[in-house]
């Protein structure tokens, strides 16, 4: 063998093996990146879901918690009212308008049903004749799939769905009732959180259960009136560049709500 052909298979074992450290070396930045962005997504899934809770939480007993048990109990076994708020505006003797507002409950349902579904009301889109329903209570329905018709003039229009669901509850009109624009036809649902998700470890790192996320709880003063607030943040970023100290508040670690203000915004919004 040659030493020009010797030199040869030299270069080209060390081309691959350059080629093949490069590439690693790039991929492995890659899966780092992926693996970041899918920890910090399901890590934004569970502050929305703890945020979701705490607000109901809230509702319920008038301040928020600090302790993920009592928060995994109430999102169990708690029951919250269905409230109804309606005005009824009186005329005056002298000619001015009296707003009296009802407030009335309804009945009560589970706290996980409150926190886990989001409803959607669909509304008539003009006025017309209402010409009956294309779905049921319970259908699930697609976004632009057909909701109803409405004689509008000489056309007969039939609005799709905007949004994907449950069909939940259907007014009460008849074909050939008079409609009115923004009159509520149709109620839907659907899940915004995953509801087999384990409520005993709320309070922990969906990546990382040996870590809890740190929660505060409290009250400020704002015009002479206490007021509650909180935030949950994550502990340990998998972030590099998320640090405490980042002046950029979308750089500091993952967390929803402040200390200081009534907020319970989340920094990844």
């Amino acid at each position: 063998m040659t030493l020009s052909r010797i030199l040869t298979y030299v270069f080209m074992a060390g081309s691959l093996y350059l080629a093949y450290f490069l590439y690693n070396g790039v991929q492995s930045v890659i899966d780092e990146k992926e693996s970041i962005s899918t920890k910090e997504a399901a890590l934004i899934e569970r502050l929305r879901l703890i945020r979701e809770a705490e607000i109901v939480f809230q509702e319920q007993f008038g301040r928020y918690t600090a302790n993920f048990d009592s928060l995994a109990t109430f999102i169990e076994t708690g029951r919250v009212p269905i409230i109804e708020r309606r005005e009824e505006i009186k005329q005056k003797a002298y000619g001015g308008e009296e707003v009296i507002l009802h407030i009335d409950t309804l009945g009560y349902i589970p706290a996980k049903e409150r926190i886990f579904k989001k409803t959607y009301n669909v509304n008539a889109a003009d006025n017309g004749i209402f010409q009956g329903f294309k779905v049921k209570v319970g259908d699930v329905v697609l976004t632009n799939q057909k909701a109803y018709g409405l004689k509008i003039g000489d056309q007969i229009k039939e609005p799709g769905f905007i949004d994907n669901g449950t069909v939940e509850r259907l007014s009460d009109v008849k074909v050939g009732d008079e409609i009115t624009k923004g009159q509520n036809l149709v109620t839907l649902w659907e899940y915004q959180f995953n509801p087999n998700v384990d409520f005993k470890k709320i309070g922990f790192l969906p990546y990382d259960e040996t870590k809890k996320l740190d929660v505060y709880v409290g009250t400020v003063d704002k015009g002479g009136l206490k007021v509650d607030v909180i935030e949950v943040k994550d502990p340990a970023p998998v972030n590099p560049a998320r640090k405490e100290s980042n002046d950029a508040k979308a750089r500091k670690p993952l967390r929803f709500g402040s200390r200081l203000d009534v907020s319970t915004a989340g920094n990844w919004e």
